[in-house]
């Protein structure tokens, strides 16, 4: 019977264990420890968790149990136990990066979004892996190691927010926290099938996330959001992490232009998944299969706003005051694996001095930018898009890192889904629907405009519904 309870527990989310903490069918205590448990259990052959607050998390639980004793118990998330992306400062808890020199980088404070969390009654039990600097859509680092798919272990969990994709689909913890400038939230959710949401330009604060991105464009792309087990989950913590209020909407009024099959490369699965989902929505819902408009421009704008600057910020984080250099470290990794950066860092700092834009490159940019977000504040007014994360479901560890950083700009092929939303700045949600022939899970992405987050949430929630959302690995 206690293994039973334990079972189902792990598959609840979060909203479902606070319904049970405040029911009294277990306490605070018993809900932390069974997350813990599963972390000990698991950890490692995956290497999900690299910081635990174990007995924090447990000191918390017991002063919970107090407080719903004596009718003092408050919040969204009361006695909630949640892990932490590893970039997001959290007191008393590290922030490296996964760099091997910021070891020991102790924080004093939290994230703002890690106040708000624990203000509403969260508990982090721990902090999740990431690549370094969350530079890549895999994640390894010199410092923690490689995280593996918990589906199958041989396969890339993704990244950058690779660590807590695999927290949430052990269930071993009831929700967790990413972030994402070029799918660092929707690479994990599709690859390890659970639900992502990446913010709009501006809707989240970055206060307290390491790396700090400065650039105003690199800005707009970054979105900071919940990972999840629900779509209802998804949205209560936006709720709580959004620095404005939900607008209700009504998905009736919208259509949904559900991505038609084009030269870029996709899965027979995906493209199956895909067409499942518009059938079903066809018959709910308004729905076409048109262009979308910039899809085509989208993973070239990425890359040259993520190589802006030709790496020089990144790079001068991820050596510190060393004179070290990507090219050099790249080949010192190659040839002794001594160097002081995982080589996806230093490859990636080369690429991004070989795909800096020039000054006439910058205009054009700019004209760009602002043509596409005039045009796609009214085209997106009443309508969503609905479109795969990747052309596939999660390769070998090393797959995506190739396709992605390779000089013979392959990039264009296989970033246009994730990119888009980045580009444009647009809030986006990533629902699991369905697994490859060889078992792992495919995810979509629905895309909106800042404002009608609740319709996106509400359309998740009918694909989710109808397709069964998330799945536990058992």
């Amino acid at each position: 019977m206690v293994k039973e309870s334990t079972e189902l527990f792990l598959d609840a989310d979060a909203l479902k264990i606070k319904e049970i903490i405040m029911n009294k069918k277990l306490s605070v205590s018993e809900v932390v420890s069974i997350c813990i448990n599963r972390v000990k259990e698991k950890n490692s052959l995956v290497n999900f968790l690299v910081e635990d607050s174990f007995d924090v998390a447990m000191e918390q639980a017991a002063q919970a149990d107090a407080a719903l004793v004596n009718g003092t118990a408050k919040g969204a998330l009361f006695g909630v136990p949640m892990s932490m992306k590893e970039s997001f400062h959290v007191a008393g808890m590290q922030t490296t990066g996964g760099l091997l020199r910021r070891k020991g980088f102790v924080q004093k404070t939290d994230a703002e979004v890690v106040r708000k969390l624990k203000a509403e009654g969260a508990i982090i039990i721990g902090k999740t892996n990431t690549p370094e600097l969350n530079f890549c859509q895999e994640t390894n680092n010199k410092l923690y190691g490689r995280t593996n798919n918990p589906w199958n272990v041989d396969r890339t969990v993704g990244g950058s927010s690779g660590g807590e994709g695999a927290a949430i689909a052990l269930g071993a913890a009831a929700v967790g926290l990413g972030s994402d400038i070029g799918g660092s939230i929707r690479f994990p959710s599709h690859f390890n099938g659970i639900v992502g949401f990446k913010s709009g330009k501006g809707q989240v604060s970055q206060d307290g996330s390491f790396p700090f991105v400065e650039h105003v464009w690199q800005r707009r792309m970054l979105g900071i959001g919940p990972m999840a087990k629900s779509v209802r989950d998804a949205k209560l913590i936006y709720s709580i992490i959004a620095d404005n209020r939900l607008e209700a909407k009504d998905i009736s009024d919208f259509t949904i232009n559900v991505f038609r099959t084009t030269a870029f490369p996709l899965s027979d699965t995906t493209v199956k998944l895909l067409n499942d989902v518009y059938l079903y929505l066809k018959d709910n819902v308004r729905t076409e299969r048109e262009p979308v408009p910039f899809f085509n421009d989208s993973a070239l704008l990425w890359q040259e706003i993520m190589s802006i600057d030709g790496g020089e910020s990144t790079r001068k984080v991820a050596f510190g005051d060393g004179k070290d250099s990507p090219f050099t470290a790249y080949l010192k990794e190659k040839a002794s694996g001594s160097a002081e950066i995982h080589r996806y860092l230093s490859w990636a700092l080369i690429g991004t001095s070989l795909f800096r834009p020039s000054a006439k490159r910058i205009d054009v940019i700019s004209d760009l930018l602002d043509e596409g977000d005039k045009l796609l504040e009214d085209y997106l007014d009443n309508r969503l898009l609905l479109m795969p994360v990747y052309h596939s479901a999660a390769p070998p560890h090393g797959i995506v890192y190739k396709e992605i950083f390779s000089i013979r700009k392959t990039f264009l092929k296989y970033m246009p889904f994730v990119a888009y939303a980045n580009t444009w700045g647009l809030p986006v949600l990533t629902v699991p629907i369905g697994k490859s022939d060889d078992g792992m899970p495919i995810g979509l992405q629905i895309i909106g405009k800042n404002g009608n987050e609740d319709a996106i949430f509400s359309l998740g929630s009918m694909i989710e519904n109808h397709f069964g959302g998330y799945s536990r690995v058992k």
